[in-house]
């Protein structure tokens, strides 16, 4: 899975669902949160760094509410190369979304989980 260029979505959804764990968890610049080698695979395949960066710049904001402290999911969800990034309690109970002007993100939704500090894909949860 080194070759990351020009794969369609369908080809990017498959190579996403091979994640199943993470042995290597590396640290965002931020230093807020840690992400998965699925997470770190999503964010080279697809350019979308800017997304862990969005991500990780909520945290500080987030962590006085005691139900986002140890779980949190997050949704990216693009139309028309523009999107929405969207951070719930538990699926279904919205607690913030940020517009996204202009996108290239391949896919029509991502979602990730942010468990115990670290960003992953749902199969590697």
């Amino acid at each position: 899975m080194t070759n990351t260029t020009a794969k369609t979505a369908e080809e990017l959804i498959a190579d996403l669902e091979q994640f199943t764990g993470s042995e290597v968890v590396y640290r965002h610049s931020l230093g807020m949160l840690r992400y998965t080698e699925g997470t770190k695979y999503l964010a080279q395949a697809t350019q979308c760094y800017w997304l862990l960066d969005a991500i990780g710049s909520y945290q500080h904001r987030l962590e006085s509410n005691p139900r986002l402290r140890d779980f949190q999911v997050w949704r990216l969800v693009v139309k028309d190369e523009s999107g929405v990034l969207i951070c719930e309690e538990d699926t279904d109970k919205e607690v913030l979304r940020q517009g996204i002007e202009y996108t290239a993100f391949p896919l029509s939704e991502i979602t990730l989980y942010l468990a115990q500090k670290v960003l992953m894909l749902p199969g590697e949860y």
